[in-house]
């Protein structure tokens, strides 16, 4: 069997109410869907996220360069086969699509869940986190009522914005004492201010706080000065930066999404030198069932064991391109059934969030 031609979709999803970070501000999230197909009709699917809020290429780049660059490499591969050394060049964003895209394809071809040809024994649901935009405190407390409603149990905010430790007070008051609190600042604070804010928080009980400041060197002195776990989150990409992470005392584990850092290989790699959860960086539901996948083969050392991935963004959305993905129940994601991913195109739909 042998990969017989690529394609690469450029399509975006709305979001139900606008994406707010200290980052910025998404109406929708842009996405390329990634096919390849063999001579024997067996299609592997990839997704590559266009992190447009960190400086990263759009949809519509990121289809070009899943074309230009990997097609001519891809087409003529034998079946199974790991991803090209040549194509380790391309964005880390296609890179992961490209290959989520190659073991979804060996999957299927060998007839096994991908959790499965991972060398997972079994498959569980996936417990997660709620994932709530920033905004005017009464606001995000009553998004995280909703959230608490549906059965979730843990929620992270998004703060460095003013008025996060507000935001905070409020959400705790609105699920009150039992409920996981998480804060992701995406690297806007300084150390000094880090340290701020979070002794302002720590009273409110935080689970964790993700990257509260810019690189590796920042979160050393944020961690030392905090009774607040820190993990790491946009400094670490590779497991070189996982190794520096622990040398410098700068986190004690790190949120791992697909598309920032190249793929399950790599990802898998970084949880191999520091305690991970796994986290959607707004992905598709091609994205979010490669996580989910991987997440079942994770094992985090007993004392992060029972954290919640950030896998539940589908939510976010107010469309879907899939016709089977992924299930949430409560909390817990649910992966489809059959081989590979089990995730299916709803073609029409496709079409519709095409750009």
């Amino acid at each position: 069997m042998k990969v017989a031609a690529v394609e690469a979709v450029p399509y975006a999803l709305p979001f139900r109410e606008p994406y707010v970070t200290a980052r910025g501000r998404l109406e929708r999230r842009e996405m390329a869907l990634v096919r390849l197909r063999t001579d024997e009709g067996v299609e592997g699917l990839g997704e590559a996220v266009a992190m447009s809020l960190r400086g990263g290429a759009g949809a519509a780049s990121l289809a070009r360069e899943v074309l230009d660059v990997a097609g001519p490499a891809l087409v003529g591969l034998d079946v199974p086969a790991d991803l090209p050394p040549g194509l380790t060049a391309t964005s880390p964003a296609a890179a992961a699509a490209l290959e989520v895209a190659l073991l979804d394809l060996t999957a299927k071809a060998a007839g096994l869940p991908l959790w499965r040809s991972l060398g997972a024994e079994s498959a569980k649901p996936v417990r997660c986190n709620a994932t709530l935009v920033a905004g005017p405190p009464t606001a995000v407390a009553a998004d995280a009522e909703r959230w608490a409603e549906r059965g979730f149990a843990t929620f992270k905010l998004k703060v460095g914005v003013p008025g996060d430790v507000g935001q905070v007070e409020a959400v705790r008051g609105a699920v009150g004492p039992r409920a996981r609190l998480r804060v992701d600042a995406n690297g806007v604070w300084t150390p000094q201010d880090a340290v701020l804010r979070l002794t302002a928080m720590e009273r409110h009980g935080i689970e964790l706080a993700e990257q509260p400041a810019a690189d590796l060197e920042d979160l050393a002195v944020v961690h030392n000065q905090t009774a607040i776990p820190i993990a790491a989150d946009e400094s670490v990409n590779s497991a070189d930066d996982a190794r520096r992470a622990t040398e410098l005392g700068a986190c004690q584990l790190a949120t791992v999404k697909l598309a920032k850092v190249g793929g399950i290989t790599p990802a898998r790699g970084i949880a191999g030198e520091l305690p991970v959860y796994l986290s959607s960086a707004l992905d598709g539901p091609v994205g979010i069932a490669a996580a989910a996948h991987l997440a079942q083969v994770l094992r985090p050392a007993a004392l992060w064991a029972g954290l919640a991935h950030g896998l539940a963004t589908q939510l976010l959305f107010a469309d879907t391109i899939a016709s089977v993905e992924c299930d949430l129940r409560g909390d817990l994601l649910h992966l489809p059934q059959g081989p590979g991913l089990g995730v299916e195109i709803d073609e029409a739909a496709l079409e519709r969030n095409r750009i």
